[in-house]
């Protein structure tokens, strides 16, 4: 049977759906996030050139529209001193419920009345600073134009793991993210965005979002590695 966790999931109106969890170990804290009152629409109207792809190695323009599976490069600081430089492609926005993904764990009535989703995301670090151990900088969109922030677990959540870039996170690495967003309300994600402070534009990837596949067991042959 599997073993009960426990999970914190924050939204940025500043709800805490928690049981008994302080926060997740191992992880930077966000020093220049968004303030909880901030909602998505709050932002800046975007440039006329914004939806423009970039060219390789150029920063994307803030306030810039993605669909999914293009990349936006980004410069990041997630704390005085710490500057970094991100190329972040949302693969994918997911669907769950708690039933099909949660089973084991220990949820309180106020977390049964957010609805689960999952983000998925490829991150490569473009700058020449490790950022090992800290959050990935995005945050979920709701139908209601609010930001989402990324549940933490003080276990792993093998459905979708990986909040935290891997210690160590070098230049030139990439990894493979996936996020938890419980949206409030049994509201509905529709988008990710970028916004590492209050007055940045945000880069925004919306979509709609696709139900949650569970992977095929490891022993099934279409699992086995290609050549």
């Amino acid at each position: 049977m599997q073993r009960a966790g426990s999970v914190l999931a924050a939204s940025v109106t500043g709800a805490v759906m928690a049981m008994s969890v302080m926060g997740c170990s191992g992880t930077a804290p966000r020093t220049n996030a968004p303030k909880p009152s901030e909602s998505a629409s709050a932002s800046a109207s975007a440039s006329p050139s914004a939806s423009a792809s970039p060219s390789a190695g150029a920063l994307t323009e803030p306030g810039a529209d993605r669909e999914l599976g293009e990349t936006a490069t980004v410069e990041w600081t997630p704390k005085e001193g710490v500057d970094g430089k991100l190329s972040i492609t949302v693969t994918k926005l997911e669907s769950t419920s708690y039933k099909q993904t949660f089973s084991g764990w220990k949820l309180d009535e106020a977390t049964l009345a957010r609805a689960p989703y999952f983000v998925r995301a490829t991150v490569k670090n473009d700058g020449k600073t490790d950022l090992g151990g800290y959050d990935v900088p995005l945050w979920g969109l709701d139908d209601r134009g609010s930001l989402v922030e990324a549940a933490a677990f003080k276990e792993p959540f093998k459905p979708c793991d990986g909040k935290t870039f891997p210690k160590p996170f070098a230049p030139g690495a990439s990894v493979n993210a996936c996020l938890v967003m419980l949206v409030p309300d049994q509201g509905k994600l529709v988008g990710v965005s970028f916004r590492p402070y209050e007055e940045f534009d945000p880069i925004t990837w919306e979509s709609e979002p696709t139900p949650y596949v569970a992977p095929k067991p490891s022993g099934s042959p279409s699992a086995s590695p290609t050549s």
